[in-house]
């Protein structure tokens, strides 16, 4: 994985939707039909989508496998599915209904032998570790319990268990628009370089994208910038054929 970008797609009561700063009270409906937002951003040359199951991280059990499998039928995009993901037949599941890559969350805190269980399972390229963050407190299940797990004692431990892949949401920076936590990713990259680290939350514009790259973020997801149009599809679009050029030249 190199230089990717991935959009989001967060699911409740079947719809595309936003929240902000995690609280789902701040809900924004964006599309009734999240396929139809998957044409879209494949159309407009993007490769990789990040689909979230809201209501299975809410409540603990994955809702929307459907809209996975719908998605994964009728497009190309290289699928991470998470949100309400427990058990060995959940990320199989996530497998068998077309999704490529298990994104994991709360199990991570709550049954971390069963993580790393999955990692020798699966394989690291497999799974793909979400870890929310609200003052250096691990947040889980939708981001309404919070632990008191210092950040980087956090990722050490999985980085031991085998984990490769990690996207790291700031919840205070999340959906506001404001800027991603540079500072929080430049120094997390510094302390783990063999993890492939994406980051996600607070991105506004394309200058944001690229100034993350260079910080050695191996991904970004974008969300609401893309919903609000703070970035075009269109100048996503370039973007990413420049960097192929400039990487071909």
């Amino acid at each position: 994985m190199s230089n990717d970008i991935i959009i989001a797609i967060d699911l409740i009561d079947g719809k595309c939707v936003r929240l902000t700063r995690g609280d789902f009270k701040e809900k924004k409906i964006y599309n009734n039909d999240p396929l139809e937002v998957a044409f879209l951003l494949e159309n407009n040359g993007i490769s990789r989508l990040h689909l979230v199951d809201l209501d299975g991280a809410r409540k603990g059990k994955v809702v929307h496998w459907k809209i996975l499998e719908k998605i994964a039928k009728r497009t190309n995009l290289v699928i991470d599915f998470g949100g309400g993901i427990h058990t060995k037949d959940d990320v199989r599941s996530v497998f068998e209904s077309g999704g490529h890559i298990a994104t994991v969350g709360s199990i991570a805190v709550k049954k971390p032998i069963f993580l790393k269980e999955l990692v020798h399972i699966y394989g690291k390229e497999k799974i793909l570790l979400g870890v929310d963050v609200k003052d250096n407190k691990i947040a889980t299940n939708g981001w309404t319990q919070f632990f008191d797990i210092p950040f980087f004692d956090f990722l050490e431990e999985k980085k031991n268990h085998g984990i490769k892949k990690i996207f790291c949401t700031d919840i205070s920076k999340d959906g506001v628009l404001n800027g991603p936590s540079f500072s929080l990713y430049k120094e997390t990259i510094q302390y783990f370089p063999s993890i492939e680290f994406i980051a996600s939350g607070g991105i506004r514009n394309i200058e944001d994208v690229d100034k993350l790259f260079k910080l050695g973020c191996r991904g970004v997801i974008i969300g609401k910038a893309i919903y609000e149009n703070k970035i075009s599809l269109s100048e996503l679009s370039n973007w990413i054929l420049k960097k192929k050029n400039n990487n071909n030249n």
